[in-house]
């Protein structure tokens, strides 16, 4: 979906996909009958944003043969979809049955991840719509925290110099321009804006910045105004936002049982109290604990965030909620203004297959009516701070209901 800013800039609202499962090509175009189109239709509009991920296989796969990216795009035009981000965190196998730390490999002081991303802007180059200003690409912030020492702190900077004369590339060659944001997230070298600021300084700020997930910024317990600002200050651009809210317990104790019921394996769900709010290091095992069963184990003082995306638009029974309040902050900060803090936006809930049993969606239409939902949700909370809904052109000969 597209809307509109009052300095007259568009504002791309899409979904990630990387909730489906597609290791191939065959896989991410089922998913566009499967789930994307029904998604548009829930929605009654003519064109809808993905935010695909696509595997290292199939990045690779596509950017050597323009020929299956221009099948792609066609697909995608007839669906009546659109694609101007892509989300280059996984690498492969993002809905395994245990993912876990897995996902923060390969990390930027390998040339495998730096690859990635390079075909990953090839491609997004070829699938940009012709009116789209730019296209943008999310990433993991260097690595997980453990190990880090100077010496991959150095490789990691050498990866994103030679990423930034990547991407500078690819915009000689196609004429079209894709940023690269290094998305905080809680556990990583990388888990706060005031890290960001200090750790990602001096990097190509033309083509690379910072992709905020909402979620992450609300578990780290950060004031979305402060946060902003703290990114203006250090000249970091928000390349990309990633509309999320994560799990609040504002009393664990009480919510023990409840918590308990959202442990599982597939992925980590970094859990942070309200002692790692007003500049404590955000990692700081007094106040964190890299999954919930460990919070659970240690009983962190204080309310908890714990990284868990929850459906924008349902959020958990008490005792628990929550951090959508957090998400209308951060919107606000971002669009309130006289100019367009972000133009590209996912609603990135990827956790819909693991959510408490009696929450995850039972077929494939309840998943795709889910989607539409949150979507919706994330548009009207936009269009509250001041967007508002354009119609966009759909190509000629589509099929796709005008």
């Amino acid at each position: 979906m597209r809307l509109r800013h009052a300095d007259g800039s568009t504002v791309h609202l899409g979904y990630c996909t990387n909730v489906h499962p597609a290791e191939d090509l065959a896989g991410v175009l089922a998913q566009l009958d499967t789930y994307a189109r029904p998604v548009r239709e829930h929605l009654g509009a003519d064109l809808l944003g993905l935010g695909l991920w696509l595997a290292a296989p199939v990045a690779a796969e596509l950017a050597a043969d323009p020929a299956l990216t221009r099948r792609l795009r066609h697909e995608l035009t007839v669906r009546g979809l659109e694609v101007v981000t892509l989300n280059g965190f996984p690498y492969a196998a993002f809905q395994a049955p245990v993912v876990k730390g897995d996902v923060y490999h390969p990390d930027w002081t390998t040339p495998d991840r730096l690859a990635y991303t390079l075909h990953l802007a090839r491609v997004l180059a070829d699938l940009l719509p012709d009116d789209a200003a730019r296209g943008s690409i999310s990433t993991l912030p260097l690595a997980w925290r453990d190990p880090w020492d100077p010496t991959r702190a150095d490789a990691a900077r050498h990866r994103l110099d030679q990423l930034a004369d990547g991407l500078a590339a690819v915009e000689r060659e196609t004429g079209r321009s894709v940023r690269v944001g290094f998305e905080p997230e809680p556990g990583c070298v990388v888990e706060s804006t005031a890290q960001a600021a200090t750790v990602l300084s001096g990097m190509d700020v033309s083509r690379l910045g910072i992709c905020l997930d909402l979620a992450h910024l609300a578990c780290a317990w950060e004031e979305p105004a402060a946060a902003l600002a703290r990114l203006r200050d250090a000249g970091l651009p928000v390349v990309k936002v990633q509309v999320s809210a994560a799990v609040e317990a504002g009393d664990p104790a009480a919510a023990r049982g409840a918590l308990h019921r959202w442990v599982e394996p597939r992925f980590l769900h970094q859990t942070r109290s309200a002692g790692c709010a007003g500049g404590v290091d955000p990692a700081d095992p007094a106040y964190a604990a890299d999954d919930l069963d460990a919070a659970l184990e240690a009983r962190l003082p204080g309310a908890w965030r714990v990284h868990y995306h929850v459906p924008l638009h349902a959020p958990p029974e008490p005792p628990l909620t929550s951090t959508v309040p957090v998400l209308r902050d951060a919107l606000a900060g971002l669009f309130a203004g006289p100019a367009a803090g972000c133009d590209h936006l996912d609603v990135e809930t990827y956790t819909w297959g693991v959510l408490p049993a009696e929450r995850r969606p039972r077929t494939d239409a309840d998943l795709a009516a889910g989607i539409a939902a949150e979507l919706a949700f994330a548009r009207d909370e936009l269009v509250a701070v001041g967007l508002t809904p354009a119609t966009a052109a759909v190509p000629a000969g589509s099929g796709v209901r005008r």
